[in-house]
């Protein structure tokens, strides 16, 4: 009996400290759902009841140096449906299809499948948004997207480049800072029921959490000059029926890039309708023969080495020269030449025989040290380094041919730098197309000064081959159409025989054509580098090349007001084809200019930026452009007389 009772009370005990144990166990896990693990449990919790769908990412806008906007992000909708609250399948596709206009066949195939969730469209006009709202139709709904617009259509696609829906960068700049441009991306969330049914969103927009915008960049690019080289580059490939064409504008004090143009070029709004290879910029990725733009940077190697003076006089062979087994000719029969005449009137015959003073090793370091034969280190993606062979396999003849040009390849950025460091004393620049880096909240990430590569040549001596470029382009030079009225340009003229890629040796009709040249003369505010690729007919640089570099000097000039250092002469004005169409003040204003009488302001309200630039060049005045999208406000008013020279300026903002 006594034994039962303590076994009786053991067993309670027992039992008790089985349910403080049990309760224990209980609480314990009831603190760790609750507290300790409760971040955990409520992620997977909203991961039962709510849908996740990633969101493009927007992208940080671009600018020029001067704030215009070049590309940027604009929100538009995006069109989805939820198959289980369509009510009439049928009908729907028919109505999605006419306005969307896609596949009625496709669409019905959508909706009969078991998905909660499909896109229809992504990035839909304004248009198909406003009729597709107005239809409202069950189980349609909208969400806004970002997606990447280029204001200015072909103005500099090549440089900026373009996105895929994604929207990651594809091509140009786009693709050189995607990870810097892309934001953080955004959520559209879809609530769900318990046995996992989509709860919808009716007739509202679906919800969308988080993202925010990438960094944006500001380039040296300037709007203004970009589109006067695209322009007069665009003509001048038209009027030689040539197969492309170049442009590259510097700044030689700085080396910005300030416009870099090629054709033909391509609208990266619609970069589907053209093909890769107008996609291409050709300044940085592609590599040709330059021929007689390449002597001024022989001379001046010569001069520092002290082997020539600008006076010295070498026989020129009257036309003829044998070496290294090859014949080399001149266009004239010349007897003896100065160094200074050499360059005047491009003598291959002169330029081989200093080559061959210099010698291949000496002229290989040099043409190294101007930025040949490597990769200038531009932000720019596929950037081409050229062609520069060893010293030790170059023969005899091949040292001739480099010397005037031939045998070597460059790119038409390596050539303007090059002539850049001539034209400011001496020195090789860094080549940026991006100036700053701003975050999304407005601060500088990142800020580039001008950077000095090293010393090329002495300054002296590249005054005597500046004073030398001058001469090329006088009146009996090789480049008198290069002239500029007003301004003492600087400038050397090439014509360069293509490579025939069937035979393998030099093609007999296929020519590369360019001039490249500064301007003023004694002190240097642009490096412009003008390239023709296979024009028809005429084919030298002088020709062809020549008359596109003096027409964007001149207008870039007025445009950035730097004053003529010499009397100008009064030239007729060009005819201009206009691609907008043109108020009729505006023919009325050109017409009164060439009569004499003082111009007048247009009424500029309305126009867009394109035909406030094709004023400026039709009437000579500097128009100064705020803003983009269509002008707002002007000075003076309209029909109001204008100084010539004065500053005058429109406003521009986007419609309402």
């Amino acid at each position: 009996m006594k034994y039962s009772k303590r076994w009786h009370n053991w067993r309670i005990k027992l039992i008790g400290v089985g349910f403080i144990l049990a309760f224990g166990l209980i609480g314990y896990r009831a603190l760790s759902l609750q507290v300790l693990d409760h971040e955990l449990f409520e992620k997977r919790a909203q991961r039962q009841y709510q849908r996740i769908v990633q969101l493009p990412r927007q992208r940080g806008t671009i600018y020029d140096r001067n704030g215009q906007e070049l590309a940027l992000s604009t929100a538009v909708d995006s069109v989805y449906i939820e198959p289980h609250r369509v009510e009439d399948a049928p009908g729907t596709a028919k109505a999605l299809a006419r306005v969307l206009s896609l596949s009625q066949r496709r669409l019905l195939a959508k909706l009969s499948k078991k998905r909660r969730f499909l896109w229809v469209k992504r990035q839909v006009s304004p248009r198909e948004s406003e009729t597709l709202r107005a239809l409202k139709l069950k189980g349609v709904g909208f969400i806004k997207e970002h997606h990447r617009y280029y204001p200015n259509s072909q103005l500099g696609a090549q440089v900026i480049g373009f996105t895929g829906l994604d929207p990651k960068g594809l091509e140009g700049l786009e693709l050189q800072y995607d990870s810097l441009i892309l934001g953080e991306r955004g959520f559209l969330v879809i609530e769900k029921d318990g046995k996992g049914k989509s709860l919808g969103f009716g007739d509202h927009d679906a919800s969308v959490r988080g993202g925010s915008p990438g960094h944006s960049l500001w380039l040296t690019l300037d709007k203004n000059l970009q589109y006067i080289a695209e322009k007069e580059l665009a003509a001048g490939v038209r009027k030689a029926q040539a197969k492309a064409g170049t442009v590259v504008v510097l700044d030689p004090a700085t080396g910005k890039v300030l416009a870099m143009a090629s054709q033909p070029d391509y609208n990266p709004n619609a970069f589907r309708r053209s093909r890769p290879s107008q996609w291409r910029n050709r300044a940085v990725c592609d590599a040709f023969e330059p021929g007689s733009t390449m002597k001024p940077f022989l001379v001046a190697a010569a001069l520092s080495e002290g082997l020539v003076s600008p006076q010295q006089t070498i026989d020129c062979e009257n036309g003829v020269y044998r070496v290294g087994g090859r014949t080399v000719h001149d266009h004239h029969r010349y007897k003896r030449l100065s160094v200074a005449d050499i360059i005047k009137v491009s003598s291959n015959i002169g330029s081989a025989k200093i080559g061959k003073k210099l010698g291949r090793d000496r002229y290989y370091r040099y043409l190294r040290d101007f930025g040949f034969g490597v990769r200038s280190g531009i932000d720019f993606p596929g950037e081409s380094k050229g062609l520069l062979r060893r010293p030790e396999q170059w023969f005899e003849a091949d040292l001739a041919n480099i010397s005037f040009g031939q045998g070597i390849a460059v790119t038409a950025l390596q050539l303007a730098r090059a002539t850049a460091a001539i034209a400011n004393g001496g020195l090789l620049m860094e080549a940026d197309l991006v100036e700053q880096v701003i975050d999304s909240q407005g601060a500088i990430v990142e800020k580039r000064k001008p950077r000095t590569v090293h010393r090329v040549l002495p300054e002296a001596v590249a005054h005597q081959v500046r004073d030398m470029m001058v001469r090329a382009v006088s009146e009996d030079g090789t480049g008198p159409l290069a002239q500029v009225p007003g301004f003492t340009v600087a400038g050397k003229t090439g014509t360069a025989q293509k490579v025939d890629p069937v035979t393998g040796g030099y093609s007999a009709d296929k020519r590369v054509s360019s001039f490249v040249g500064f301007l003023p003369a004694e002190a240097p505010r642009l490096v412009i580098l003008v390239v023709v690729d296979e024009p028809e007919g005429q084919t030298y640089g002088g020709l062809v090349a020549a008359p596109v570099f003096a027409r964007i000097a001149e207008q870039s000039l007025r445009y950035l007001q730097v004053s003529p250092t010499e009397p100008v002469r009064q030239l007729a004005l060009p005819e201009i084809v206009f691609d907008d169409p043109v108020p009729a003040a505006l023919q009325h204003m050109a017409g009164a200019r060439r009569d004499g009488v003082s111009p007048t302001m247009p009424d500029c309200v309305g126009m867009s930026s394109r035909q406030v630039l094709q004023t400026m060049e039709r009437v000579g005045l500097n128009i100064k452009l705020k803003g983009s999208g269509r002008v707002v406000e002007q000075h003076p008013a309209a029909h109001r007389a204008i100084q010539y020279g004065s500053e005058v300026w429109v406003r521009l903002a986007p419609p309402a």
